[in-house]
């Protein structure tokens, strides 16, 4: 249980060192604009999955793939970079996905409004 505990711990502080490293350090043209939403640490802290979205939403699948291709050529001076800043034994391997569960959302609440915006036919059993 204290490692679960302890890997969430990780999890989120990597998250807020990577945001500021994206935001400062990293000048690659492909990362502009991402946000990191997300990190799943295993519980021996050597993998961290980092899940990433781009601010503008992003819905070009060839943004998407250059956002991820940024990242795996960053990862190398990102985990350098994490390893030294949070002090920890190893730096977790980074593995970069994106996060699509902001577009999956807002596409399920527009399909919702379709339906309650669309007119309901009315069956045999209600009277008019």
């Amino acid at each position: 249980m204290a490692e679960v505990r302890r890997s969430a711990r990780v999890g989120e502080r990597l998250r807020e060192e990577l945001a500021e490293l994206l935001l400062r350090q990293v000048h690659d043209p492909r990362v502009a604009g991402s946000i990191v939403s997300n990190v799943d640490m295993t519980a021996d802290l050597q993998l961290a999955r980092v899940k990433v979205r781009l601010a503008d939403g992003g819905d070009i699948e060839a943004k998407r793939k250059a956002l991820l291709a940024g990242l795996e050529s960053a990862s190398g001076m990102l985990r350098r970079e994490l390893g030294k800043r949070l002090a920890l034994r190893y730096a977790p391997r980074l593995t970069f996905h994106y996060d699509d569960g902001i577009d999956r959302r807002s596409r399920i609440d527009g399909i919702l409004d379709e339906i309650s915006r669309a007119p309901r036919a009315k069956s045999d059993d209600e009277k008019p």
